[in-house]
């Protein structure tokens, strides 16, 4: 039997932001907001913008094409593909389907979306951890994408919009390494951040309460992660915990 896989993490990194973009001081004059709402207390300079030639497919193209490219992957090195978003341009075909693309001859490559608010990108790197630390694991290394284009109605939130990808190349032996065992979880049902209106690309957004639901789940996934730190430091975690570490 071959060994289990050391070191699994993100082995490479490439992202991509669209050229556009609109300085959020000027946004500031323009919304009448008081100096430095944006750019102090959101700590944001620029808001990135896509014009009617890009959307969420050719962001993912353009930043897993470059990914391929910059470190010279052969492209039947990768045995998954997992696509994190909440930009959708069909409710059936997914982003990771039009990546395929990018693959030629190589069809097996499992993966697929996950359609979700801000956590989709982190499902997608656990499943994709997941699959390298189990039994359907071929050898080969995977890709993730997380992307999206985030735009908000005029008010408030606006200010917080953006667009952007980044392509993880995940896999053993990487630099960057993900502890086995090691995550906190918190998952609850709450209206504070939802898309219901499918002709409408803004959501619909409750600040005030989507802050306490994001200080409540950090803290109970930081909780989370210390019982399951404590698990493993006691050896009871899945797999032979002679070989995980906490330092």
């Amino acid at each position: 039997m071959a060994s289990r896989p050391q070191n699994i993490g993100i082995k490479a990194i490439e992202v991509y932001f669209p050229s556009q973009y609109v300085e959020q001081s000027e946004l500031e004059k323009h919304d009448g907001a008081s100096t430095g709402k944006y750019t102090i207390g959101l700590g944001q300079t620029k808001m990135a913008f896509c014009d009617d030639r890009e959307d969420i497919y050719s962001f993912a193209l353009t930043v897993v094409s470059n990914l391929l490219k910059k470190y010279e992957i052969d492209t039947n090195s990768i045995g998954r593909l997992e696509v994190g978003t909440e930009t959708i341009l069909d409710k059936s075909k997914s982003v990771k389907t039009v990546l395929m693309q990018l693959f030629g001859d190589n069809t097996s490559i499992e993966g697929v979306d996950t359609l979700n608010a801000c956590y989709g990108g982190t499902n997608a790197l656990f499943n994709t951890l997941n699959w390298i630390e189990s039994s359907a694991w071929d050898g080969r290394d995977a890709i993730v994408v997380a992307g999206d284009i985030a735009l908000y109605a005029k008010g408030n939130a606006r200010p917080t919009g953006g667009a952007g990808a980044v392509a993880l190349l995940v896999g053993p032996k990487a630099p960057i390494v993900a502890e086995p065992g090691l995550r906190g979880t918190y998952m609850q049902h709450a209206y504070d951040f939802y898309k219901p209106d499918l002709t409408s690309e803004y959501p619909y957004v409750d600040g005030h309460f989507s802050n306490k639901c994001y200080t409540k789940a950090l803290d109970a996934a930081y909780r989370d992660y210390n019982k399951r730190e404590a698990k493993v430091a006691n050896g009871h975690s899945n797999g032979d915990a002679a070989k995980l570490s906490l330092d």
